[in-house]
């Protein structure tokens, strides 16, 4: 079930994109591990997260064009995972929660 703020103000609009629970933990994976990650590389980092919710997770941010998906392996079928342009754009904004916290 997507959550809306459903306000004109920017910070709301910006935790309408990333402000589910996990969504900064994946999202801070492509900026300190790697450029394309796997399901399984984001289950081994995230302890505690359900397969249910990563996947909720990037099928969302895939919805908002945070993210782009490609398949890497048809039998079975497996994802691989990589920012857009308009994801990496978080960049700094994660280093400033990094530095901050």
């Amino acid at each position: 079930m997507e959550r809306s703020y459903q306000l004109d103000c920017l910070v709301a609009r910006t935790l309408d994109l990333i402000g589910e629970l996990w969504t900064l933990l994946i999202l801070r994976d492509f900026f300190i591990k790697a450029e394309v990650l796997r399901f399984g590389d984001f289950e081994t980092s995230l302890s505690g997260i359900t397969p249910a919710v990563l996947s909720a997770r990037l099928k969302e941010l895939e919805k908002k064009g945070i993210i782009v998906r490609k398949l890497y392996s048809e039998h079975p079928p497996r994802m691989e995972y990589r920012l857009t342009p308009f994801g990496k754009t978080l960049g700094p904004v994660l280093k400033s929660l990094r530095e901050w916290g």
